[in-house]
């Protein structure tokens, strides 16, 4: 069995290779040593789920400073287990995460206990999601950030743009043909499990954006004192007071951060108004039911 040091000299090895190969063979080489072990390894205390483009990636790299903190394996943001890759197993997903003896060690030597989580943004728009969580993670803490959901849209489809997933550069565009690819893959994903959809994870700006009929379903599988809400403009404005929210959430002990660094941001180009006026009327009726499930303070009116 691989051992920690063995771990090192691969990483130092494959990291002289081209970044595509060498992150490749390291979490490769990271699996060959904790599968083996991940009935050893405890299921993660909490998961940011989303949604995609409102500060999941800053909020995780916050709680990565905290000293009580300790992500998936390799630093792994997003295991995208319960989306994308359900079919490699519970072992397989497991094994991303600390043993129970190395946090007994933790909690021996610094008289805490250890917590660890993983953000994958997929998993409050994805249909299957929620009922595998409760099925084999009931009693997770869920952190959902909700943002705008005019300016979450817009933003998404900045980044699959500039990640090479969409191909269409007009906005509008995307909007008109989001419907039409979208038709009946949530039928095919209903029908057959293993089923990955792209238009479903790429090109769902839209429906990523009406947040009410997702958090319908968690909240009836979960209760709410399981889920934890964050206002991504809130979050943006002062990251501290947020940070210091999420961190009374998970009963993690009060920690603050120098520097709350903006990760995964897009320098912004004006929408048209006729664009905005369409979205603005689009999401009235979602946001309406969004405001009767959390509260006013998670309504967005122009």
């Amino acid at each position: 069995m691989m051992t920690d040091k063995d771990m090192a000299v691969t990483a130092a090895t494959v990291r002289s290779e081209s970044p595509t190969t060498w992150k490749y063979r390291l979490k490769q080489a990271a699996r060959a040593y904790t599968v083996p072990t991940s009935r050893l390894r405890p299921l993660p205390e909490f998961l940011i789920i989303g949604a995609q483009r409102t500060g999941t990636t800053s909020l995780y790299k916050y709680l990565s400073e905290h000293p009580q903190f300790r992500s998936a394996t390799l630093k792994t943001k997003g295991v995208h287990f319960f989306d994308t890759r359900y079919d490699k197993g519970m072992s397989w997903y497991r094994a991303h995460f600390p043993t129970s003896a190395y946090r007994a060690m933790f909690r021996a030597r610094h008289g805490v206990d250890l917590v660890t989580g993983e953000a994958s943004p997929y998993y409050l728009f994805h249909p299957h999601v929620p009922f595998r969580l409760a099925q084999h993670l009931p009693d997770v803490k869920l952190i959902a950030m909700l943002r705008d959901p005019i300016e979450r849209t817009y933003s998404q489809w900045q980044h699959e743009l500039s990640r090479g997933f969409e191909h269409l550069d007009r906005f509008e565009d995307a909007l008109d043909a989001e419907p039409g690819r979208l038709a009946g893959e949530v039928e095919k994903m209903n029908a057959d499990p293993d089923y990955s959809s792209f238009a479903h994870q790429h090109h769902s700006y839209m429906a990523r954006s009406r947040y009410a009929e997702q958090i319908d379903v968690y909240r009836s599988l979960f209760p709410a004192a399981q889920m934890h809400f964050v206002r991504a403009e809130d979050f943006f404005a002062d990251p501290g007071v947020e940070y210091a929210k999420v961190l009374d959430f998970l009963a993690l002990s009060p920690h603050s951060l120098g520097d709350y660094k903006k990760h995964n941001g897009y320098k912004r180009t004006p929408m048209a108004a006729e664009t905005r006026a369409r979205l603005v009327e689009h999401f009235a009726d979602s946001n309406g039911r969004l405001e009767k499930l959390l509260g006013p303070h998670f309504t967005w009116t122009e």
